[in-house]
């Protein structure tokens, strides 16, 4: 048996006097988190289990896991040194419009594109249930929320499981961006662990899929590079544009993939 023990060099066992697991981490501490991760990035799809309950039971853990009073205190710091910000947070825009609003876009809009969506998968706007946000964090995640599916067509993302990669690049990348480390990781936790579930199934259990799966992630997070703060953009006011003119208004970028093979139609 080859000797590998040059690779093993330096580990420490720390000795413990808790009667339970216990870490440096706060995700690994926390039961509910290593089972999440346990199950929704070795499972398999299936009918029993819709794909999007996994993303809904993962921002219900972490509310608890996450120290949200230390994110507000992050926020604080960074709206301290980056006015636009600050002058988002202080407007603090909520949108409010529903299907029925949708139905007069022109098909080639981004209200239009959004509207067939809708209404050929007997859907409704996922807006977030209507609630005040009491501080920085709630706000951002409520207009994350609203946002998310707009994100998915300007973004060049379908509205498929690997599709939502796109979007969740496109914020990974675009947040450390235009934050702070500190606070994008805070703001990151839920898509680095909710696109890893895409990438580990696909490699695992759907290989044929796993170029496009990867060009999905290289798609998100080359918009999310080039383009300005995404996080504070306001589709509301596009949805009369096209997909096109929508990005130039908001300042999205597409940067095209000349090298990879799997570039698609779908690209923006």
């Amino acid at each position: 048996m080859a000797d590998y023990s040059y690779l093993m060099k330096g580990i420490e066992k720390v000795t413990t006097d808790s009667s339970v697991l216990v870490s440096s981490s706060r995700y690994l501490n926390d039961a509910r988190v290593r089972d999440w991760v346990a199950t929704h990035l070795l499972r398999r799809n299936g009918p029993d289990i819709p794909t999007p309950s996994d993303s809904i039971q993962l921002v219900q853990i972490l509310r608890e896991v996450q120290d949200i009073d230390h994110i507000n205190s992050l926020f604080a710091a960074e709206r301290e040194k980056n006015a636009s910000l600050d002058a988002w947070f202080k407007e603090a825009f909520v949108s409010t419009f529903q299907l029925d609003d949708l139905k007069h876009y022109g098909p080639e809009t981004v209200g239009g594109i959004f509207y067939a969506q809708l209404t050929n998968n007997d859907l409704q706007v996922d807006i977030v249930p209507p609630f005040t946000p009491r501080n920085d964090y709630e706000y951002f995640q409520l207009r994350a929320g609203q946002t998310h599916d707009l994100e998915h067509i300007l973004g060049g993302g379908g509205f498929d499981f690997i599709g939502e990669l796109v979007p969740y690049y496109m914020r990974l990348t675009n947040l450390f961006m235009h934050m702070s480390p500190q606070l994008a990781g805070e703001l990151s936790v839920f898509s680095i662990l909710g696109s890893t579930r895409i990438i580990t199934r696909a490699v695992l259990h759907y290989p044929q899929t796993w170029l496009t799966t990867q060009n999905a992630v290289e798609r998100g997070s080359r918009v999310g590079r080039a383009s300005a703060p995404i996080y504070m953009m306001r589709y509301e006011d596009v949805l009369g544009l096209t997909p096109e003119a929508a990005r130039d208004a908001l300042g999205i970028k597409c940067v095209e993939l000349a090298d990879t093979a799997e570039a698609s139609a779908q690209w923006c």
